[in-house]
C-alpha cells in the first residue's frame, strides 16, 4: 500500500502568506478607522452647523474637504483589501518564482525549470545558500519593521485618537454638571435660613444680571481681560505655557476664563498635557456652542473662592455676609483674587494686610486697563474689609437634623446632598429661639435635682406642623449636645394613660364611673405576680375616673388595663401613632404607667389627636419642598388622616385634663399645669425610678411636650415633684409664650355630649349620649377615711 508524504511548508510559502494576511487584516483595520474618521468629521460639520452664525466658515470648508479626502481613502484602501484578498491564488506562481530567481528561502525550483541534485553537504556551503539565509532573515526583518510601522501609523494612532475624541465630554454637559452640584437650602416657614446642606462644594447660584459691573469686571482684569476678543483660548498663552512645560520643566498657567470652566466642570484639576489638550478642544467647542454672557455666567457661578464657597454669591455670603449685589468695588476686588489662589482665602481673612496686598493689586490691575481711575482706585482701597466670622451656619440644629433624615427618606440621600432643594419648613424661628433660651435657663435652675437635660415640641394640632423642636439643651455641649430626645425612644410615665382611659372611654365608661384605688395583686403566672402602688404611696378608695385620671392615680389604670386587655390598649395607641407599638406585641399591664418606651414626638401627637377631636394626622416639619426648577414636590393633600377615637371620647379626655379642681388633691389647683384666662388640658408624667418627666398639654392652637431628665438615664432626685418642677416650669413658661395676647378659645362640644347635674351635691358631668348615668353624689368613702386616717398617723 503505498503512503502519500505529507506536504510540508517551505520557507516561502511562509513568506508568501503570513505577510498577505497580516498586510490583509492591516488594510481591513484601516478601512475601519478611517469610516470612523469620517463620521468623526461629519460629526464636526454637524456641530458647527448646529453653532450658526458662530461656526467659522473657513472651518467648515476646511473640514469639508477633509471629509472627501477621507472618504476617497476608504475606497483606495477598499480596493488594496480586495487585492489583498485574491493575492494568495493569482499571484503566489509569480511570487514564487521572484523568491527563486533572488534565491530567497530555502525555495523549491518551480516546476518549469529542471530540477538539479545537489549533495548534502554542497548544498550547505554554497554561496547561494548562504546569500539566500542571508536574503531570508533580511526580508523577514523589513517585513516586520514595515508591518510594525504600518499598524503604527495607520491603526493605533488613528484608533487612539479617535478613542482620545469619544472619551471627551460633550459641551452640553457644561449646564448640566454645573446645575448638578446644588446645595438644598432649608427655610424657616417665614423664609429665614436655618441650614443648607451640602457636600465639599457651597454653591449659590445667581443670575449675571444680579452680579454689579464692577464685580465682573475685577475679575475680568485678573483672570482673561481680552475674554471678549478670543475663542477660548489664547495661543501667545499657550506657547508660554508649552515653553515652561517643556524646557522649564513645570506646568504653568495661561487659561482663558472658558478654559478654567471646563476645567472645573467637565474635566479633572489635575495638572498634565492629556488634560490641558482636552481642554483646549473643548474651549473652542464650548465657545461654538454657547455666548460669552453664558460662559461667564456660569464661571462666576462656578468657580472656587476657598473652602467650599464655589461661586460669587456662596463667597460674599461666606466672607461679607451679603449678598453679591450688594458688594462694593473693593470687596469685589478682594473677591476677584481668590480663584487664583482659592486654598488661603483662610488666611487672608485672618491677616488683613495679606487681605489688602491682594486687594490692592487688583485694584491696580483695574486702573492699568482703564476700567477705574486713580480716584476710585484710591477709594475702593480706603475701603475696610469688614469679614463676617468663620463658623459653620445653623439655626435649630436638632430641627435640622430631623428634616434631613426625613428628606433623605423621601427622596434620597444625593437629591438632598446636589439636588438644590428650597425647603420651607414649618418651624417658626422666633419662637424657636425664646424656647431654646427657656429650655436652658430652667434646666440650669434645676441642677440641684440631678437634670442636665431638657427637650421642648410644639405642634400646631390643626395641621399637625412642628412650630419648635428643641432637642436638647444645647446642640453644641461636647459629648452629648446632639443627642436628640423628641425622636429618642424613652419611657413616658403616666402621660400614657390617656390611652388607657380613651379605651375604657371608647368601650362604654364614664367619667362618673368609679373604681376603687386599694391595694391590688395580679397573678402573673409561674408563681409571679404584679402589684402596683400609686404616686404618693397612697389608696384613695373608690374614685371615678375623672378623679383617677387627674390625678394620676396608678392602681385605677391598672385595673382598668386588666379589665379591656393590654393587647387592647396596644392596639389603640399603636392606632394613635405611636412608633414602635404593634399590635402583635404584650407589654403587660404595666404598659399604661409607661412600661413601653416611645418618642415624645409621637406621646405629643397623641395629645394633638386629642385637639382635633379623635382625628389622627401625622405630624410633618415641611410646608413646601421645591427642586431646582420650582417645581413643588410636597402636597399636604396627600396626608392620610384618620378618625383614631371618637369625637365624645376626644372631648371628655379634654374636659378631664383641663378641671384644675379635679386635679387638686394631687397637683393643687394653681399648679403649672394652669393657664390663666385659656382653657388648656395637660397631663404630667414620671417613670418609677425618676429617669424621664414629662408634661403634655394642649389648647385648640397649639400642643407642648416638654421632656427633662439625662442623657445616660441616670435618676433624677427623689424629691422631684411632678407638676412642680422638672417639665411643668418649661411647659408653663411655654404656654404663655404662646398664649399672652391672644384671645381665649374654649373647645367645640360635640353635639353627642351633654351635662348632667346632681342638684344634691352639685356635682356636674359630661356623658355621651345613650350612657348610663350613674350616681353622681355616692356616700361618703368610710374605708379612703380609714386609710387616709391611717396614713396620717404613721405620718
Amino acid at each position: 500500500m503505498s503512503s502519500r508524504k505529507k506536504k510540508k511548508i517551505g520557507t516561502v510559502d511562509i513568506l508568501i502568506y503570513v505577510p498577505v494576511f497580516i498586510g490583509s487584516y492591516a488594510v481591513l483595520s484601516c478601512i475601519k478607522v478611517f469610516e470612523l474618521a469620517t463620521k468623526c468629521v461629519r460629526f464636526s460639520l454637524a456641530l458647527i452647523s448646529f453653532a450658526g452664525k458662530r461656526g467659522h466658515k473657513l472651518v467648515q470648508v476646511t473640514l469639508a474637504k477633509v471629509s472627501k479626502l477621507t472618504t476617497k481613502l476608504v475606497g483606495l484602501f477598499k480596493k488594496v483589501f480586495v487585492l489583498c484578498l485574491e493575492m494568495p491564488n493569482k499571484y503566489a506562481f509569480k511570487l514564487k518564482q521572484v523568491y527563486a530567481k533572488f534565491s530567497i528561502g530555502h525555495a523549491r525550483p518551480v516546476e518549469s525549470e529542471p530540477k538539479k541534485k545537489y549533495t548534502r553537504k554542497s548544498y550547505r556551503h554554497t554561496p547561494a545558500v548562504k546569500a539566500s539565509k542571508l536574503a531570508s532573515v533580511l526580508s523577514s526583518i523589513k517585513l516586520f519593521a514595515g508591518g510594525s510601522l504600518f499598524s503604527l501609523v495607520f491603526i493605533a494612532l488613528p484608533v487612539s485618537a479617535y478613542s482620545w475624541y469619544r472619551g471627551l465630554p460633550q459641551p452640553d454637559l457644561l449646564v448640566e454638571n454645573a446645575q448638578a452640584n446644588r446645595p438644598t437650602k432649608i427655610l424657616d416657614r417665614n423664609g429665614q435660613p436655618l441650614y443648607e446642606v451640602y457636600v465639599d462644594k457651597k454653591y449659590a447660584p445667581v443670575a449675571l444680571e444680579k452680579i454689579p459691573k464692577h464685580t465682573i469686571l475685577a475679575t475680568l482684569a485678573v483672570e482673561d481681560h481680552e475674554f471678549f476678543d478670543h475663542s477660548g483660548v489664547r495661543p501667545l498663552s499657550i506657547l508660554r505655557a508649552a515653553k515652561a512645560t517643556i524646557i522649564d520643566d513645570h506646568m504653568q498657567g495661561g487659561s482663558t476664563i472658558t478654559q478654567q470652566l471646563i476645567k472645573n466642570v467637565l474635566l479633572t484639576p489635575e495638572r498634565t498635557i492629556t488634560r490641558k489638550l482636552k481642554e483646549l478642544f473643548l474651549a473652542y467647542a464650548v465657545e461654538q456652542r454657547y455666548t460669552k454672557d453664558e460662559i461667564l455666567g456660569l464661571y462666576l457661578n462656578n468657580i472656587p473662592y476657598g473652602g467650599v464657597a464655589w461661586g460669587i454669591e456662596s463667597a460674599a455670603q461666606k466672607l461679607f455676609a451679603k449678598d453679591v449685589w450688594d458688594l462694593t468695588l473693593g470687596e469685589s476686588a478682594f473677591l476677584a483674587s481668590l480663584p487664583s489662589s482659592p486654598s488661603a482665602y483662610v488666611s487672608y481673612a485672618s491677616n488683613s494686610e495679606a487681605a489688602k496686598r491682594r486687594q490692592s493689586a487688583v485694584l491696580n490691575r483695574m486702573e492699568e486697563l482703564g476700567i477705574i481711575t486713580s480716584a476710585q482706585n484710591a477709594e475702593a482701597l480706603a475701603e475696610g474689609l469688614n469679614f463676617a466670622p468663620q463658623h459653620e451656619y445653623i439655626k435649630a440644629p436638632h430641627f435640622v437634623s430631623y428634616v434631613r433624615k426625613e428628606l433623605e427618606s423621601r427622596y434620597g440621600n444625593r437629591m438632598v446632598e446636589y439636588g438644590g432643594l428650597t425647603v420651607k419648613t414649618s418651624l417658626d424661628l422666633d419662637l424657636q429661639t425664646k424656647l431654646e433660651e427657656v429650655v436652658k435657663t430652667e434646666v440650669a435652675k434645676d441642677l440641684y435635682l440631678n437634670i442636665t437635660n431638657g427637650a421642648v415640641v410644639v405642634l400646631d394640632p390643626r395641621t399637625g406642623e412642628i412650630l419648635a423642636y428643641v432637642g436638647s439643651v444645647d446642640y453644641f455641649k461636647e459629648g452629648w449636645g446632639a443627642y436628640d430626645v423628641i425622636t429618642a425612644q424613652r419611657q413616658p410615665g403616666s402621660t400614657i394613660k390617656v390611652v388607657t382611659y380613651a379605651l375604657a372611654f371608647e368601650k362604654g365608661k364614664t367619667a362618673a364611673d368609679t373604681v376603687v384605688d386599694g391595694p391590688l395583686t395580679i397573678q402573673l403566672g409561674g408563681g409571679k405576680t404584679y402589684s402596683p402602688v400609686n404616686y404618693d404611696g397612697r389608696y384613695h378608695g373608690a374614685v371615678s375616673l375623672r378623679s383617677a385620671l387627674a390625678n394620676s392615680y396608678n392602681i385605677p389604670a391598672v385595673k382598668l388595663v386588666k379589665d379591656f386587655g393590654p393587647d387592647n390598649m396596644v392596639a389603640l395607641g399603636n392606632k394613635l401613632g405611636l412608633a414602635g407599638w404593634e399590635v402583635n406585641d404584650t407589654y403587660g399591664y404595666a404598659v399604661t404607667l409607661g412600661g413601653k418606651e416611645t418618642r415624645l414626638l409621637d406621646l405629643t401627637n397623641v395629645y394633638a389627636t386629642f385637639a382635633r377631636g379623635g382625628m389622627y394626622r401625622p405630624t410633618t416639619p415641611f410646608i413646601s419642598i421645591k427642586d431646582s426648577n420650582g417645581f413643588n414636590l410636597y402636597d399636604d393633600s396627600r396626608i392620610v388622616e384618620y378618625r383614631a377615637i371618637s369625637e365624645e371620647t376626644a372631648y371628655i379626655l379634654t374636659n378631664i385634663l383641663s378641671d384644675s379642681w379635679a386635679r387638686a388633691p394631687a397637683f393643687g389647683s394653681r399648679s403649672a399645669l394652669y393657664i390663666p384666662g385659656h382653657t388648656v388640658a395637660a397631663k404630667t408624667g414620671t417613670t418609677n425610678d425618676k429617669r424621664d418627666n414629662y408634661t403634655v398639654g394642649y389648647t385648640l392652637a397649639y400642643t407642648v411636650g416638654v421632656w427633662v431628665g439625662n442623657n445616660d438615664n441616670s435618676p433624677m432626685n427623689p424629691y422631684l415633684a411632678s407638676g412642680v418642677d422638672g417639665a411643668a416650669p418649661i411647659w408653663n413658661k411655654t404656654m404663655h409664650i404662646l398664649l399672652d395676647g391672644r384671645e381665649a378659645e374654649n373647645f367645640p362640644v360635640p353635639s353627642g355630649i351633654f351635662t348632667k347635674t346632681d342638684n344634691k351635691c352639685g356635682r356636674s358631668e359630661v356623658f355621651t349620649r345613650g350612657s348610663q348615668v350613674p350616681n353622681l353624689c355616692p356616700e361618703p368613702d368610710k374605708d379612703k377615711e380609714k386609710n387616709e386616717a391611717k396614713h396620717k398617723d404613721k405620718d
